[in-house]
C-alpha cells in the first residue's frame, strides 16, 4: 500500500475555498479545481517508490493484477479526482470507444500535434465518468424534452429566440434537438452575443428556474453555450448522490464539490461555455440527440457496509464506506488495483492514517483493511 501525494490543478473555473476547506488548510487565493489521483501522464500521483506511472510500468501484473492487465492492458484504467467547481465548466460531450479510436487514428494520419488547440482526440479511449456530490452540487445533464426546452426559451420573451422555439415545436425529437443546437452553434457571432445578452437580462429578472442560466451567463457573457445550456436538464445533487455521464450525453458541472471517477482519457468535444476550440461538425457526429432523465444515482448498500454506485462501465467501480463509531475493521482486499480516498473523519488504511483529501494506492492482492470513524471512497475496476 502506498500513500499518494497528489497534484491540484488550478483551472480558472475552480473554487478558491472548497478543496482547502476539505484538506483543512488555508486558501491560497488561487482557484483549486481538481485533485488527481491515479496514473494519468498529465499529473501522476507520487509515491515513495516513484510516480504511480513508474510504479505500474515497472511491474504491471504485480501492481494491477493479471486479470486487469489482460482486460485493460498494463495501465491503470481509471482516474479518480476531487472536483471543486466555483464556476461552470465547459458544456461538453465524450465519444464512445469506437468513435475515439476512429477520431484518434484520423488525427494521427493528418499529422495534427496532440497538443494542438484544435485537436479533438488526445488518445484512443472513451471517457465515461461519474460524479458523486460531497456538497450540494449543480449540473446540467442530457437534453430536456424539446417541448419543455421550447417553453423555457419562450418564457424569456426574447424575439431572436423565437426561431428556436418554433423548431423545437415543429420537428420530431431528434431532428428538433439537432437543428436547434446546430443553429445555436453556427449563428452569426455578433447576433448571438446580442441574443445571449438579452436572454441573460431576462433570466436575471425572472429568477427561479432561470437563475442557473443567469449565473452561467455572468461567467460566460455572450457565449452561445448559454442558450445551448437551456436545452439541457438542470439537476441539483445532494451529498451522496451521483450522476453517470455516458458517451454522447451533453453535460456541464456548474458548482459544488464532488468525487469524480472516469476512464483514463482526455477526449472532450466542447459545445460552449469556453474560449477553447469548438468543432461543430465533429460535435454533431458525437452528440446523442435524445431527451433523457438525468438519472440521479444513489448508492446500493451491501451487507458488509459497502455502498456501490452502479454503472455499465468496467474501467471503474466507485463505492464508499461510511464508518460509524464502534465498528471494527473492514477487509477491502481485492485481486484488482484500488485507490482509497478519505473524505470525512479520520480513518486508518493499512499502516496509514488518512484525513479528508488523503488517499492510498493498494496493489492487486495486497491486504487492505480500513477502520476508524469517517467516510472512505473506494475506486477499482471490474474484471
Amino acid at each position: 500500500m502506498d500513500r499518494l501525494d497528489n497534484t491540484i490543478r488550478p483551472y480558472a473555473w475552480g473554487s478558491t475555498t472548497a478543496i482547502p476547506k476539505l484538506l483543512g488548510i488555508e486558501p491560497s487565493g488561487e482557484p483549486q479545481a481538481e485533485m488527481w489521483m491515479g496514473a494519468h501522464m498529465g499529473a501522476p500521483s507520487r509515491t515513495a517508490r516513484g510516480t504511480l506511472v513508474e510504479v505500474i510500468e515497472a511491474s504491471p501484473e504485480r501492481e494491477l493484477g493479471e486479470k486487469a492487465v489482460a482486460k485493460f492492458g498494463p495501465r491503470l484504467p481509471f482516474l479518480l479526482k476531487i472536483l471543486a467547481a466555483g464556476a461552470p465548466l465547459s458544456l461538453q460531450v465524450h465519444p464512445n470507444l469506437e468513435q475515439a479510436k476512429e477520431g484518434y487514428a484520423d488525427e494521427e494520419r493528418r499529422g495534427i500535434p496532440v497538443d494542438a488547440p484544435h485537436r479533438n482526440y488526445k488518445d484512443a479511449n472513451h471517457k465515461p465518468e461519474l460524479i458523486c456530490a460531497l456538497t450540494e452540487f449543480d449540473g446540467l445533464c442530457g437534453f430536456r424534452d424539446p417541448l419543455q426546452a421550447a417553453d423555457l426559451l419562450a418564457g424569456l420573451g426574447v424575439d431572436s429566440l423565437k426561431p428556436y422555439v418554433d423548431l423545437l415545436h415543429a420537428h420530431p425529437e431528434e431532428a428538433a434537438l439537432r437543428e436547434v443546437l446546430t443553429a445555436i452553434l453556427t449563428a452569426d457571432p455578433e447576433e448571438m452575443r446580442r441574443t445571449v445578452t438579452a436572454a441573460a437580462t431576462a433570466c436575471t429578472r425572472l429568477g427561479g428556474d432561470y437563475a442557473p442560466y443567469a449565473d452561467i451567463a455572468h461567467h460566460y457573457p455572450g457565449d452561445p453555450g448559454v442558450i445551448a445550456a437551456m436545452l439541457l436538464n438542470y439537476v441539483r445533487l445532494q451529498p451522496g448522490e451521483a450522476l453517470f455521464l455516458g458517451a454522447g450525453i451533453p453535460h456541464a458541472y456548474l458548482n459544488g464539490l464532488g468525487v469524480e471517477i472516469m476512464a483514463n482519457s482526455d477526449n472532450v468535444l466542447r459545445c460552449g461555455l469556453t474560449p477553447k476550440h469548438v468543432d461543430v461538425p465533429e460535435l454533431l457526429r458525437i452528440v446523442r440527440f435524445e431527451a433523457s432523465d438525468p438519472g440521479v444515482l444513489r448508492p446500493e448498500a451491501s451487507p458488509d457496509g459497502e455502498e456501490v454506485y452502479e454503472t455499465p462501465i468496467d474501467e471503474f467501480r466507485l463505492s464508499r464506506y461510511v464508518l460509524p463509531e464502534g465498528t471494527g475493521a473492514h477487509d477491502l482486499t481485492l485481486d484488482t488495483p484500488q485507490i482509497l480516498l478519505c473524505t470525512a473523519g479520520a480513518v486508518k488504511a493499512g499502516e496509514f492514517e488518512l484525513e479528508p483529501g488523503q488517499s492510498v494506492f493498494v496493489p492487486a492482492g495486497d491486504t487492505a483493511e480500513v477502520s476508524g470513524v469517517g467516510t472512505v471512497f473506494r475506486a477499482t475496476v471490474i474484471v
